[in-house]
C-alpha cells in the first residue's frame, strides 16, 4: 500500500481561529488534485518543542512529508501538491510562473496586511492603542485591496479564466478577513473570494478542517 502524503494540523484551536488555521490551504490544494492524504494532529505544546521544531524552525503548522520530502510553509505545500499533481498550474512556461507569481504576491504583498488586521482587533484588542491603531491599518489595508481589485479587474481570476495556484493561495489570504466586513467595500474582490470558496474543493477542505474541533469537542 503506497504511503500517503501527511500534512500536520492543530488538534484545537480556540473559535474564532476556526477556518483561518492555514492547514486548509494545504487540504483545499489536496483536493484540487484529488489527493488522498493523512493528517498528524498535534497540540499548542508539540508545535514548539523541539522534535517538530527540528522540521518546522518556526514552530508551526502545516508541515508536509511524503515520499522523502520534508517542506513547511502552506505556499510551498501547495505549491508542491499542485505540481506533483499537474493541477492549477499551467502547462505553458510564461502562464506558469504568471501563477506562481501571484501565489507568491498573495504572502507577501497581500497578506500581511491582513495578518496586521488581526493582530491588532484580535490578538492585541486588550491592549491600549488598538483601537486608535486600527484606522491606519485599515487604511493600509485598503491601499493593497484597492491595487488587487484593479489589477483583477473584471476577469473571473487572476490572469484570466483558468483557477490557478495564485487564485488559490489570493482567495485564501483574502479568507482572513471573513466576519470583518473591509471586504464590503471591495465588491469585486468579495465576489472573487466567494467564487474560490464555492470550489467544491474547497467546501471538502473547509469542512474537513472543521470537523477536527467538532470531533474534539464532541469527544
Amino acid at each position: 500500500m503506497t504511503e500517503l502524503p501527511r500534512i500536520t494540523a492543530f488538534t484545537w484551536v480556540p473559535p474564532f481561529a476556526r477556518g483561518f488555521v492555514r492547514d486548509i490551504r494545504a487540504r483545499w490544494a489536496f483536493e484540487e488534485a484529488g489527493q488522498a492524504y493523512a493528517v498528524d494532529l498535534i497540540d499548542g505544546s508539540y508545535v514548539k518543542s523541539p522534535a517538530h521544531r527540528h522540521f518546522q524552525p518556526f514552530g508551526q503548522i502545516p508541515t508536509y512529508s511524503h515520499a522523502g520530502v520534508e517542506i513547511f510553509e502552506s505556499g510551498a505545500i501547495v505549491l508542491h501538491v499542485c505540481e506533483t499533481a499537474g493541477v492549477l498550474i499551467p502547462d505553458d512556461p510564461a502562464a506558469r510562473i504568471a501563477a506562481i507569481q501571484w501565489l507568491i504576491a498573495a504572502l507577501n504583498s497581500v497578506e500581511p496586511y491582513v495578518m496586521a488586521l488581526a493582530i491588532n482587533d484580535v490578538f492585541e484588542a486588550d491592549q491600549p492603542w488598538s483601537a486608535t491603531r486600527h484606522p491606519k491599518i485599515v487604511g493600509d489595508l485598503s491601499v493593497r485591496l484597492h491595487d488587487l481589485a484593479d489589477a483583477l479587474g473584471d476577469r473571473e481570476c487572476l490572469e484570466g479564466a483558468a483557477f490557478t495556484v495564485g487564485d488559490l493561495m489570493m482567495v485564501s489570504v483574502l479568507g482572513g478577513l471573513r466576519g470583518t466586513g473591509v471586504l464590503d467595500g471591495f465588491p469585486t474582490l468579495a465576489a472573487y473570494v466567494a467564487r474560490g470558496e464555492a470550489r467544491p474543493a474547497h467546501r471538502k477542505a473547509m469542512a474537513d478542517h472543521l470537523a477536527v474541533y467538532a470531533d474534539a469537542a464532541a469527544a
